[in-house]
């Protein structure tokens, strides 16, 4: 019975999205003209990039979105620690080589963590506009194995105008069916940027920066590193993009996620390989929830506006409903295996008889609001990776609540265990590889090969 309660009440919640969702994407989002995005003003853009041990990617990553990006006024600055020799080595081979390229060296060993690495580029950046007398007005932030969409900064540079925080779609680059984790990046990221993001953005929710593809206003950076000694990322949180959306929705900054488009190149969205391994996916995830869930309530609560605490209720509900899913999944295997077995007996089902009426009525709706949600998380895959692929959606939900239960279980016992100690929560880097150019064969939308692993 309780099991059945909670996925009632998660379920309504997600319907809820859902039919609202249903409405406001029949709104007309204020898209300008590519004319009108072109011909606008150039402000600088400093493009940060904070890396630990991505020598083996980090020189790829510079040379395609260097060739790629379609503007012209920005430059990269990428943060490497003193002691990652391999790493800062392979940026400084693409400093000499190309002009835009700047190494933000740390003044410590690392890893310390995401946040603090990004405070430091902040600050070479600062050091280098004092150089050269001039002003960045934007930041961006990317990873070392982002393919940054040709026509991101200029939509970052058009929206900033309004926006303190802009953010462009994210997506998982395409893999083989067989590669069930990764597909589960595919499926999640595709339903969240199509449905659940903009419905935030449409009912007035705090916009969680997704960590690449998001552009702040300089002013409102500034603003924030003033309430943390000059610091303007949390170097303390595990998912200091989450706490940088928040707070700066919280300070009155008006935020903007650009909906996915379709271009004649395929979706206008910063794309990546994510984790392919149950490992490193729960290494990840734990992070994920671990930083949104676990910091975030530790550090904020729940003392904000009533809107904004509904928020909160649907970052935070997967610590209960992720540990859930999998005694639900088995609850359901069971007793559709037994009900199939007890049509061959002549005796009733009994499962069912120990299944109070109440419960077998509200497991009907949740039954019903679960194929909804499948169907609408299949149609939202179709659309950005075809219907073959989005087909085997339904089978994948049942690996990512494994997934997701393990990630779970990880981050509180890693966040219980440090409270206990009293120590801090490292940065735990997930291992990343790079797309391969492969023009000579069938190639993604964006001219790489999908299943090139450049490890």
């Amino acid at each position: 019975m309780p099991v059945a309660i909670w996925i009632a009440i998660s379920g309504l919640d997600d319907l809820f999205i859902t039919l609202i969702g249903f409405v406001t994407g029949r709104l007309r989002f204020p898209w300008p003209s590519d004319a009108d995005v072109c011909r606008a003003d150039e402000r600088p853009i400093a493009i940060f990039v904070p890396l630990w041990q991505e020598h083996a990617v980090i020189g790829r990553m510079l040379e395609h979105n260097l060739a790629a990006i379609q503007y012209r006024n920005y430059h990269f600055f990428v943060g490497v620690y003193p002691n990652d020799i391999p790493t800062l080595s392979a940026v400084a081979a693409q400093a000499r080589r190309n002009p835009r390229v700047h190494v933000a060296t740390c003044p410590h060993d690392g890893p310390t963590s995401k946040g603090d690495c990004l405070n430091w580029i902040y600050q070479r950046m600062k050091d280098h506009e004092q150089r050269h007398h001039m002003r960045f007005r934007v930041v961006v932030l990317h990873d070392a194995e982002d393919l940054i969409h040709p026509e991101s900064l200029r939509l970052i540079n058009w929206f900033s105008r309004t926006y303190a925080m802009v953010q462009v779609p994210v997506l998982p680059l395409p893999t083989a069916l067989h590669e069930w984790t990764h597909g589960l990046y595919c499926d999640e990221f595709a339903e969240y940027q199509s449905k659940d993001i903009p419905v935030r953005q449409s009912l007035g929710g705090f916009l969680p920066s997704n960590g690449v593809g998001t552009g702040f206003d300089r002013v409102a950076l500034e603003r924030l590193a003033a309430t943390r000694r000059g610091r303007p990322f949390d170097p303390a949180c595990l998912t200091e993009d989450y706490e940088t959306g928040y707070l700066l929705h919280s300070l009155g900054y008006n935020q903007i996620f650009i909906p996915l488009r379709m271009g004649a190149a395929g979706p206008i969205a910063t794309r990546e390989y994510f984790p392919r391994r149950f490992r490193p996916a729960i290494s990840q995830r734990s992070r994920w929830v671990t930083g949104i869930a676990l910091q975030s309530w530790q550090r904020h609560g729940w003392r904000t506006s009533w809107p904004q605490r509904y928020w909160f209720w649907r970052d935070r509900k997967g610590l209960v409903g992720n540990l859930l899913s999998p005694a639900a999944n088995l609850f359901f295997l069971y007793g559709a295996v037994s009900y199939l077995a007890s049509l061959w007996q002549s005796g009733p089902w009994h499962f069912g008889s120990l299944i109070p009426p109440w419960v077998s009525e509200l497991d009907r709706l949740t039954y019903g609001i679960a194929l909804l949600q499948t169907g609408v998380r299949v149609r939202c895959g179709t659309r950005i990776y075809g219907w073959r692929f989005a087909a085997a959606a339904p089978i994948r939900l049942c690996w990512g609540n494994l997934v997701n239960f393990a990630a779970t279980a990880t981050a509180l016992w890693e966040f219980w265990n440090a409270s206990i100690r009293g120590r801090g929560l490292a940065w735990r880097k997930t291992d990343h590889v790079y797309p391969v150019p492969q023009p000579a064969l069938a190639t993604n939308a964006v001219g790489f090969h999908p299943l090139a692993d450049a490890s």
